[in-house]
């Protein structure tokens, strides 16, 4: 016989394998942060959800028929130094914005024999898009249960600064089981996250783009006016608000796309200097529905949830030659809802812009690796973050515009730069 809990209440656990599930009528996924004593995570393993769907004793299993995700928790494996796990419940808020438009959500333990051991209802929520529902946790060496019922009104990005998700190690493949199938010239790298194809960031690549600054007059006299097609004959160097349509010459809309982001380190001077600091910059994409974020793509979730976005993985120094972080980019899979991309960058160990040297982002053609605009930042800045581009829909929504932005403000993570970037939607 299972036991409803209320709002605080808890109760023992007597099995070691568990399974956690949920109901709810709307799209929702299930997650699992694994805390210590003080309520974070040790890192980026120890949050399960649908692009790491295993954690130390905990697995996410995909649900049959479009049902809510399983958490199978096998307790005996869960390293000592965990004290709780938490089952997070987040709404897919570009079809229900928040839990107060549908019932009460319920999650549930059972054992592996699907009796159900302890039922949770979560009242009283009204703006919240992602609560955590029950926790397990330990108490002088036993495991019990605990109802949460603890919302976020701020989505994801409130939930991880809360539970310090920041990662610093090379994350792991996204969950092929999690993804909708890219078509094959859309396909993530076999090997994982491999260097640009040969000819795309090689030592080398076509020299700088030439300046063409905008209100300059039209390609043929040397310059480039704002809001115009892109020139096939080169690339554009980008001035500070300057807005380009993705359309080639003659009026053919771009489909696949890469922005790549490149930067290096300042060396250090004097006597003892040279040696240039490590510098971990994250090149990061945010999704808009309007002025709603709806997905974020980083180096700890690689793909967007409808595939249309993927993050060649993470690199922690800028060292080499070529882009450092790359983002593809097609446009043609991008769902009716999204409007808008912000491209940004954030630093990761608190370096600031001051610190930082040659630093660019460019847009490039994915069918012929040909550079169409790049980006320059100038000036070191006393912050840790920047707004790098907007890609947005103009006219009827079929056609994308590219802004160059080159704003500034202070975050070492995506999840605190979203909160910071609905200004640069208008």
């Amino acid at each position: 016989m299972s036991g409803a809990l209320v709002k605080g209440q808890n109760g023992p656990l007597n099995v070691s394998d568990l399974v956690v599930t949920t109901q709810i009528a709307a799209p929702a996924d299930l997650s699992a942060l694994l805390v210590t004593a003080n309520g974070t995570v040790r890192s980026d393993a120890d949050f399960v959800f649908f692009n790491q769907p295993s954690g130390p004793g905990v697995n996410l299993h995909p649900g049959p028929d479009g049902r809510p995700a399983a958490l199978v928790i096998s307790l005996g494996s869960v390293p000592p130094e965990i004290q709780g796990i938490r089952a997070v419940i987040t709404l897919d808020d570009t079809v229900v914005p928040n839990f107060g438009q549908i019932a009460p959500p319920t999650a549930i333990v059972a054992d592996l024999s699907g009796d159900v051991l302890y039922e949770y209802r979560t009242e009283g929520l009204t703006t919240e898009s992602v609560i955590i529902a029950l926790e397990l946790y330990r108490r002088q060496g036993d495991w019990n249960v605990r109802a949460v019922g603890q919302g976020y009104a701020n989505g994801f990005a409130a939930l991880v600064a809360d539970h310090g998700v920041q990662i610093n190690q090379t994350p792991a493949a996204p969950s092929t089981a999690y993804a909708q199938p890219a078509p094959p010239d859309f396909a993530p790298p076999a090997t994982g996250y491999a260097e640009p194809a040969p000819g795309y960031a090689a030592p080398g690549y076509p020299p700088p783009a030439q300046q063409y600054p905008a209100g300059g007059g039209s390609p043929s006299q040397g310059g480039f006016l704002d809001d115009q097609d892109l020139p096939g004959s080169h690339a554009v160097s980008l001035v500070k608000g300057q807005r380009i349509n993705l359309r080639k010459a003659g009026g053919e809309p771009l489909s696949y796309v890469r922005m790549g982001v490149g930067w290096d380190p300042v060396s250090r001077g004097g006597m003892f200097g040279g040696k240039a600091p490590d510098i971990d910059l994250d090149a990061s994409v945010v999704l808009y529905s309007d002025m709603s974020p709806v997905d974020v793509v980083y180096y700890s979730s690689l793909t967007s949830k409808d595939g249309s976005i993927r993050h060649q993985g993470d690199n922690l120094t800028g060292e080499g030659n070529g882009d450092d972080e790359v983002i593809v980019v097609d446009l043609t899979r991008i769902p009716a809802y999204v409007t808008a991309l912000l491209f940004i960058v954030t630093s990761y160990k608190g370096h600031t812009f001051e610190q930082i040297s040659n630093a660019y982002c460019r847009l490039v053609d994915g069918a012929t690796n040909t550079e169409l605009a790049r980006f320059t930042f100038t000036g070191g800045m006393p912050y840790t973050g920047m707004v790098l581009a907007k890609v947005y829909r103009s006219g009827t929504g079929e056609d994308w515009k590219m802004e160059a932005i080159g704003e500034s403000f202070q975050a070492a993570h995506p999840s605190d730069a979203v909160p910071q970037l609905g200004r640069f939607l208008n």
